[in-house]
């Protein structure tokens, strides 16, 4: 009476065996791991680094896919360096344009020199009367020669007027002026120096040479050489002639003036004999002379174009 009804238990079996134990433990920790795989992902979800095989998500590209446009700078850039090619390109073509101008020239001018050698070598044997040639081919490459300074002498000015346009753009209107005047007067003033070395002091000194001659010396001139030293004689006088001009510029600039003339006019005496000692074809001290006093008296002639014709 009264009893209380025991519910039995269920027995547990243990495994007997160590192999039947570890292969329960096996099937144990396989039941557990979606378990806590399931639980960690929905802990964190967005810990979870992306897989590293997944591609980047590429932005939408505005520009279409064409390449964007040079920025203005860039732009302006690429045009000036454009026009600076250009630029130098048109120069050299100009310059080489007037060089093929001036070389026809000097030919051209050669070839009237070479047609009238005759009446050239006249003028130039007048001083001495008779030449020689002591080599086969010399007279014909001195009347070449000869022909080709014809040629320059007369192609001058048509080269200064080349040199001149070819830097007349870059000019302002003052300068172009300033040239337009520089110019003719140097060219007249070089060949005012020609003539007056050969016409006039070159015959001098070709009687004084001649001067030291005897029965038992006689002056035989060869052709080139005798041409030659009508170069080195009258060419200097070409240049010492542009002095005036240098002198009148030089004052118009205000870098002289007549007193700075007046002051070193010694001193310029002097170099002039220097300059003619080094310009001077022969050693003596006549034709150092010869060149020395023109010089002087040209450098009187700036100076007195400096004192009343610029002061007003």
């Amino acid at each position: 009476m009264g009893e209380e009804s025991k519910t039995p238990e269920t027995p547990v079996s243990y495994p007997a065996t160590a192999e039947e134990r570890d292969a329960m433990i096996a099937a144990q920790r396989r039941a557990a791991e979606p378990v806590a795989q399931a639980s960690e992902s929905v802990a964190s979800p967005l810990s979870a680094p992306p897989p590293e095989d997944t591609p980047p998500i590429a932005e939408p590209d505005p520009t279409g896919g064409e390449e964007p446009p040079l920025s203005p700078p860039d732009a302006e850039t690429e045009e000036d360096d454009d026009e600076g090619s250009m630029s130098l390109i048109a120069h050299l073509t100009e310059l080489r344009s007037r060089l093929i101008k001036c070389l026809l020239a000097v030919a051209v001018g050669s070839g009237v020199g070479y047609y009238f050698i005759e009446d050239i070598m006249h003028y130039l044997t007048r001083p001495v009367g008779k030449l020689y040639y002591m080599q086969p081919a010399e007279a014909f490459f001195t009347y070449i020669k000869i022909a080709v300074v014809v040629g320059f002498l007369l192609a001058l000015p048509v080269i200064f007027y080349h040199v001149w346009r070819f830097f007349l753009p870059a000019l302002t209107r003052a300068e172009r002026i300033v040239l337009g005047i520089v110019v003719p007067v140097s060219v007249v003033l070089f060949f005012l120096g020609l003539a007056f070395s050969f016409f006039l002091v070159f015959p001098a000194a070709i009687l004084f040479f001649k001067g030291f001659g005897n029965s038992e010396l006689e002056a035989l001139f060869s052709v080139n050489r005798y041409f030659e030293f009508v170069i080195m004689f009258v060419l200097p006088f070409g240049f010492v002639f542009e002095l005036p001009l240098i002198i009148t510029i030089l004052g118009k600039m205000g870098f002289i003036s007549s007193k700075f003339l007046r002051k070193y006019a010694r001193i310029v005496i002097f170099l002039s004999f220097v300059v003619a000692a080094v310009i001077s074809p022969t050693p003596d001290v006549f034709t150092q002379s010869m060149i020395a006093v023109p010089m002087i008296a040209l450098y009187d002639v700036g100076y007195l174009i400096v004192r009343y014709i610029l002061r007003k």
